[in-house]
């Protein structure tokens, strides 16, 4: 490689005397980033900061963009690729999503292709050609293949506009989705010092912002922070009761014909909860890495394809996940950190349409992820960092604030107080002085020897008898019967409260006991401080309350679409039958929210249809006849 990289530099200076070669060429008839922004895209102007990205690269300067999943980052790249002499290089980390990309972009008119290993030998010498016959203005590569020798040469003997690096945060090791591959790519600045780059993800906290400029030799790069925010997703959390159950009713009740994801945390819970919902009526399909590459592919491609899928995945599946009628991202088991939950909630939603985020968690999640942390092979600094994450995470479960400004505030990011959009805000939890049961929960566990887990703890709080408790003669304890004054949903509620708080830990080496964190025990064991705890609602509360979010949701969608039913329908079934003669998604056709503002307008010439958003030059040529003919014989 490191002879493929010399070779590659001694041709550098050949790409930029092609580059000014062809920037001489531009004449005053060039257009505009806001003539391709409507000629191809169909949108009428730029979301903030997309225009000041553009100009960036335009000018030939690097750039780092954090924005959020649905935001319009892929425009920042797109444009200037097309604009500036050369073919833009995409950077992707996931094969199996370059073909739909591609085709999403030929769609609208662009030239576009990729190079993976999905293509024959054949196929991938025809792309090679017509990116150095300049026939491309867009080319993708997964990074094991950029640092190949052979492509490498290929960049070198072609002209190459700009690097764009997708799922920056890839290169963090202290990230959620660490690929090594991405360590490799600070090469590009090395090799290609003229060419501008630009690195963008969704998700980054402030030390991963560090790592990736630190990483790709972004120094230089201007920094482009467009917020985290995705106000058109709603975020809910509740405790797990029957895990299985919620979900049932969350889809039947909210979702039932969506698309969505549900994520687990292992590969059995995957299956069998696939399994359980197709046996139910839904059409669900596991993902893991332990299917076949043949399996997961088709699974993801029906995903993408078809209508009304639902995937259930470990977090092996998503990341750059195109398709933008996500309804739900449901979560049954707790992520490890908020970047992993933010970046995967982030998959509903992202043509700006309501959506939900939907999680259940509880005692167990806590300890299995700790026990997961300590039994990890990695040294006690990052054991330390883990540790962070996960409270943070911890965190924004119990929280009885906003959600969204718990949320945005881990990435630094300022945010009213209530956002009228998650579960806290549509339900305010009730808090309440927990300071006495948080005293007796923490003398049972250094009274019985700290060897013990939640569930014999209860029932020697609660004066139980059982085998256990008489085995070891903990019916003598003092603690014993203290606590009767609370059920066992309580008393679980205050331990799990407490462990989020660091007040007790889970021993990973005596499977599950808890025990004590002294320094951060001794104030409130000696009166010294107070705790308030969340009162967790009973279950039939839980559900009322989750019937009343369900009722505001379904009134906000009747208020928000004054659409006809059967028109809805017919421009769906349309859309559909465009999609299956082509072997592309729907989506690829048309967004749905395209399709809602369609059947909102109601156009009935080529005109009034061409300012529909999402509508460009491409796309009005393939398919305005077609959908004008609806209107025209719509009453």
């Amino acid at each position: 490689m490191a002879l493929a990289a010399t070779a590659a530099v001694t041709t550098a200076t050949t790409i930029t005397m092609a580059a000014a070669t062809a920037t001489a060429r531009r004449g005053p008839g060039m257009p505009t980033p806001l003539d391709l922004l409507q000629d191809i895209y169909g949108h009428r102007g730029f979301r903030p900061p997309q225009e000041e990205v553009i100009d960036t690269l335009m000018a030939g300067r690097d750039a780092l963009v954090l924005m959020p999943t649905g935001g319009g980052k892929s425009v920042c790249y797109q444009i200037p690729a097309m604009l500036r002499p050369g073919a833009g290089i995409v950077i992707s980390p996931l094969i199996a999503l370059m073909q739909d990309q591609v085709a999403a972009l030929q769609q609208s008119g662009v030239r576009a292709g990729f190079l993976n290993s999905s293509l024959t030998a054949a196929e991938a010498a025809k792309v090679e050609r017509q990116l150095r016959g300049g026939e491309l203005d867009i080319l993708y590569l997964a990074p094991e293949r950029l640092i190949q020798p052979r492509s490498l040469a290929l960049l070198a003997d072609s002209a190459v506009s700009l690097f764009a690096i997708d799922e920056a945060h890839c290169v963090s090791q202290w990230g959620h989705d660490f690929r090594e591959d991405y360590l490799a790519l600070s090469l590009l600045h090395e090799t290609f010092p003229h060419v501008p780059r630009i690195a963008l993800t969704a998700t980054a906290d402030a030390r991963t912002r560090r790592e990736i400029v630190s990483r790709l030799a972004l120094e230089e790069a201007r920094l482009f922070l467009a917020g985290f925010d995705r106000p058109n997703i709603r975020y809910r959390i509740s405790l797990k009761q029957q895990p299985r159950q919620q979900l049932l009713r969350f889809l039947q009740e909210e979702h039932s014909g969506d698309a969505g994801i549900v994520y687990c945390l292992s590969r059995k819970k995957t299956e069998e909860t696939a399994r359980w919902l197709d046996e139910r009526g839904f059409n669900a399909l596991p993902y893991h890495a332990g299917l076949s590459a043949g399996q997961r592919a088709a699974h993801q491609a029906r995903f993408l394809q078809e209508d009304g899928v639902i995937i259930v995945a470990t977090i092996a599946f998503g990341m750059g996940i195109d398709k933008p009628d996500v309804r739900f991202v449901a979560h049954l088991d707790l992520p490890k950190t908020i970047e992993a939950y933010y970046q995967e909630t982030g998959r509903a939603g992202r043509d700006g349409l309501a959506a939900d985020a939907w999680m259940v968690y509880g005692l167990q999640d806590v300890i299995k992820l700790r026990q997961m942390l300590e039994r990890s092979e990695g040294d006690e600094r990052f054991k330390r960092v883990e540790r962070i994450k996960l409270n943070a995470m911890l965190g924004l479960c119990e929280t009885a604030g906003c959600r969204r400004h718990t949320l945005l505030a881990y990435f630094d990011e300022d945010s009213p107080a209530e956002c009228s959009n998650c579960d806290n805000c549509l339900s305010p939890q009730q808090t309440w002085d927990g300071t006495e049961a948080a005293r007796k929960a923490l003398s049972a566990v250094y009274r019985s020897g700290q060897r013990f887990g939640v569930g014999h703890l209860i029932d020697v709080l609660r004066g139980e008898e059982t085998a256990k408790v008489q085995q070891f003669r903990h019916q003598r304890l003092s603690v014993h019967g203290i606590g009767a004054d609370l059920s066992v949903d309580e008393w679980h509620s205050v331990f799990r409260q407490l462990t989020v708080r660091g007040y007790i830990r889970v021993d990973a080496d005596r499977y599950g006991a808890l025990v004590l964190e002294e320094e951060r025990c001794r104030p409130l064991l000696r009166g010294a401080e107070r705790v308030d705890l969340r009162r967790d609602p009973p279950q039939q509360t839980a559900r009322r309350a989750a019937r009343a979010l369900r009722r505001a949701a379904a009134k906000e969608a009747l208020a928000a679409a004054d659409i006809d039913p059967a028109l809805w329908e017919r421009l769906r079934a349309h859309r559909l039958s465009c999609a299956k003669s082509q072997g592309v998604p729907p989506y690829m056709i048309f967004h749905d929210s395209t399709l809602r503002a369609m059947a909102a307008a109601k156009p009935r010439s080529l005109t009034e249809f061409a300012a529909l958003p999402g509508v460009g030059r491409s796309k009005l040529e393939k398919y305005a006849t077609g959908f004008l003919t609806i209107f025209n014989q719509h009453p």
